[in-house]
This record gives structure tokens, C-alpha cells and sequence, in this order.
């Protein structure tokens, strides 16, 4: 009894916190910030499949543009602000329990509602180390070659993979099939709400590409036991374009992420939360 009071109580100031207009508005500007962010990815890997090496095609490549940018500084302190309050409605979420969600699918629900959390954290965390000048981290092939090292290492970096790869196979069945139309309260009338949801359709179905061959990635580290295989989504974006008319899947797969960066200014206005 004593345990289940404090997590009724938590999810009551969950709830209530996840009702507010305030967080609400940081939520609608996480999807702003997510909207700039891909139009920057979609640029990048134009440039990319023109054979431009300046920066990395990847979120901190596109946030260190976003930084060299007029008024860069404030709008990467902006970008986090979004980032960070989008990641803690979806924590909210994660803890009260996703409304008009069946109690039989609550636990994948909040699941997922968890790991956009994590996602959008880890974003806002992104921006604000570029604007503050810090590298942070490592590189992903130093990050996988740790995780070998551990106990059922390669096992563990082909889990990631596989799961990297469910994600953009998810991604792409949700483009295909328009289901993303569900995370939205409406798409206007006529020719705007039709064109809200082709960009919504062309950009899933393309970053479910990038994702799955950065999936790919980290199963081939898994498989070679050679980390040097792994990598982000840079890494993922050169593959593409190494592939026969690499060229032309790059700049199509570059603008199908721009297009879901203006889907996602659609879904900063029509987003259910």
C-alpha cells in the first residue's frame, strides 16, 4: 500500500503537469526544433551527395551549422529549450500513461513515450554542448568497440543494430501506410491537409532508409567483430551514396529528411498532446 500511494501520486502530477498549456508550448517547440534540425540533416546530405566534406551529415553536424548561422548562439539555446521540453512531456507521458491509448497497449505506449524521452534529452543535451563549445563524447566506433569489450559484447552491438533497423522499418511502414496521421489532431482542409500528410508520408518512409542502414552498420561491426564498421548517421549517408546511383538515393533520401522537417512545423500546430 505505502508504494502504490507515491506512484498514484506520481502519476497524478504527471498527468497534471502533462495537461498544461505551458508545457504544451514547449512540447509544439520541440517539434519546431525537430523541423529545423531535419531541414538541416536533408541540406547536409545534399551537399553530401555532391561530394562536400564540411561537417558531418549528422545532428551535431546540423546543430554546428545552425551554431555558424546569424544569431546561431540563441538559436541553438532555443533549440534545447524545445528539445528539452518536448522530452519531458514525453515523460509524462511515459509516467501517467498515454491518453486514448487501450489499457492492453499502456505498457508499449509509455515504453516508447520513454525512449522519445531519452531521444529528445539526449538532443537538447546535443545543443546545448555545441553552443557552450564542448566535443562531448566519443565517436560511435569508440563507443561500439568499448561495448565489444563487455561480456557478450558483439551480441549485444547486433541487438542495437537490429533494433536501430526495427525503428526505421517502423518509420518507413508508418510513412506507407499514413498512420502517422493518428498523432495528429487534424491536417487543415483541402490542399494544405493533403500536403501535410505527403510530407509526413516522404519523410518517414526516408529517414526509415537512413535509420535502417545505420542499423545495418552496427549488425556488420557485430558480425566482422570490427567496430570500424559501425558508425552514425554520417556513416549511414556515405553508404548510401557508395551504392550504384548513389548520387541520385542521396539527394532523394536528403530531401525526403527536409521533408519531414517541414512535417514536423505541421505537427508543432497539429500535434495531439
Amino acid at each position: 500500500m505505502t508504494c502504490v500511494r507515491p506512484r498514484r501520486a506520481a502519476r497524478r502530477t504527471s498527468r497534471s503537469a502533462n495537461d498544461s498549456t505551458a508545457l504544451q508550448a514547449l512540447a509544439r517547440a520541440g517539434y519546431v526544433a525537430s523541423g529545423v534540425l531535419h531541414l538541416l540533416l536533408g541540406w547536409l546530405a545534399v551537399r553530401l551527395a555532391f561530394g562536400s566534406s564540411g561537417g558531418n551529415a549528422d545532428q551535431q553536424g546540423a546543430l554546428r551549422e545552425l551554431a555558424d548561422a546569424p544569431g546561431g548562439a540563441l538559436l541553438l539555446w532555443l533549440t534545447a529549450v524545445g528539445f528539452a521540453g518536448l522530452a519531458l512531456w514525453q515523460l509524462t507521458e511515459a509516467v501517467a500513461g498515454v491518453p486514448g491509448t487501450d489499457k492492453a497497449k499502456q505498457v508499449g505506449a509509455r515504453a516508447k513515450a520513454a525512449a522519445k524521452a531519452v531521444l529528445y534529452g539526449v538532443l537538447a543535451g546535443t545543443a546545448v554542448r555545441v553552443a557552450t563549445g564542448s566535443s562531448g563524447g566519443g565517436s560511435e566506433e569508440g563507443l561500439t568497440a568499448d561495448l565489444m569489450r563487455a561480456p557478450a559484447g558483439r551480441w549485444l552491438v547486433a541487438v542495437v543494430g537490429l533494433v536501430i533497423v526495427g525503428v526505421g522499418v517502423f518509420h518507413v511502414v508508418k510513412g506507407w501506410r499514413k498512420s502517422f496521421r493518428d498523432d495528429l489532431r487534424a491536417t487543415g482542409g483541402g490542399g494544405v491537409g493533403q500536403a501535410v500528410v505527403r510530407l509526413g508520408q516522404v519523410g518517414y518512409m526516408a529517414k526509415g532508409i537512413a535509420l535502417g542502414v545505420l542499423g545495418g552498420l552496427f549488425v556488420a561491426a557485430a558480425v566482422t567483430a570490427d567496430p570500424e564498421k559501425a558508425g552514425g548517421l554520417d556513416d549511414a549517408l556515405r553508404t548510401i551514396r557508395e551504392q550504384p546511383f548513389g548520387v541520385v538515393l542521396l539527394v532523394a533520401t536528403g530531401l525526403g529528411i527536409a521533408a519531414y522537417g517541414v512535417y514536423s512545423f505541421a505537427r508543432a500546430r497539429y500535434a495531439r498532446l
